[in-house]
């Protein structure tokens, strides 16, 4: 037998070795060559389904391929966030992020994923939550809430959108911070906790800005104060809580977009520049800002400090209220 027919085996093996680890390579260098689908783990409607679509129909501008939304709601946003973080990580699968990646891990007993299986791409923008009371109340300040809260401590109550959410969490960080008794009553949708405070069922609640907004301008609702460090664009007359005693409070509903961890470096390097110039346009923009959001863009790296931030504080919050769901 020659030498050369004795090797071929061994070529022909190495080059197999060649082609698979050439594959990834070759598909990240190509990459979007098909239909990009963004999982949004909430209901249509919402305002996390209403940035997705935004921001799809942008970055399928940008990338040259159809963005497609997929609503994948269930527990508290950990169903769709599962289904991306068991993707495969090739770029073609993102998801939606919210609070929810920071707030679960702190109030679920057990994940159907585990944190270090997703990581954020890029935060776009945020919503203030807004300290919310009847204009019939007689509550004006923040500092009636508190004062008339420790005079019958346990006979206020708050609504929220249901057990675990970031309005939820909200009313616990400023219980916290003031040291008020206020009894939760947890409603089904912040709809159905909004119609509780203008019915008088319940004394206040924190919303989302976007929610809130036009029952506010209505004079239906009065908002005491809002949850992010600075005032908010659309309600720059209603101080923040920081303003208003509670020195460094600092709650966002934000929204972003994350991939399965260990995205390639060829694939992040052209999808976070286009999510980037997608934050920066005009239209996107007054979009966001006329549903009461806040367009930022931080990239990966600021993403995650951020969202490491806001874990530590939400897993504060939930061991203060005893707070833990199945």
């Amino acid at each position: 037998m020659t030498p050369l027919l004795t090797k071929r085996p061994l070529l022909r093996a190495a080059a197999c070795v060649l082609l698979a680890l050439a594959a990834p390579l070759s598909q990240a260098q190509t990459w979007p060559n098909r239909p990009i689908r963004l999982v949004v783990p909430f209901p249509p409607g919402g305002l996390i389904d209403n940035m997705g679509r935004l921001v799809a129909a942008r970055l399928a501008q940008e990338l040259g391929q159809p963005v497609v939304v997929d609503n994948k709601p269930g527990v508290g946003g950990n169903l769709g966030a599962a289904d991306v973080a068991r993707a495969p990580a090739d770029g073609y699968t993102l998801l939606m992020a919210s609070p929810a990646l920071t707030i679960s891990p702190a109030v679920y007993k057990k994940l159907p994923y585990a944190s270090a299986q997703l990581a954020p791409v890029a935060l776009l923008g945020r919503v203030p939550n807004v300290l919310l009371v009847n204009p019939n109340s007689g509550i004006t300040s923040v500092q009636d809430v508190v004062a008339r809260a420790k005079a019958a401590p346990g006979k206020m109550n708050y609504a929220s959108n249901g057990n675990g959410t970031s309005l939820h969490l909200s009313a616990e960080l400023f219980k916290r911070q003031t040291g008020a008794f206020i009894t939760h009553v947890p409603y089904r949708g912040s709809a159905a906790a909004i119609t509780a405070v203008l019915s008088g069922e319940v004394d206040v609640m924190f919303d989302n800005l976007p929610s809130a907004i036009g029952q506010i301008r209505a004079g239906r609702l009065r908002a005491l104060a809002v949850t992010t460090p600075q005032r908010s664009v659309a309600l720059p007359d209603v101080p923040t809580l920081a303003e208003a005693g509670l020195a460094g409070f600092n709650v966002s509903a934000w929204f972003g977009v994350a991939a399965p961890a260990g995205l390639p470096p060829e694939v992040l390097a052209r999808l976070a520049p286009a999510l980037e110039r997608v934050a920066k346009q005009p239209e996107v923009v007054a979009g966001m800002e006329r549903q009461g959001a806040e367009p930022m863009y931080l990239d990966a790296t600021a993403a995650a400090a951020a969202m490491a931030s806001d874990a530590a504080q939400w897993k504060q919050v939930a061991a203060f209220a005893k707070i833990q769901l199945d």
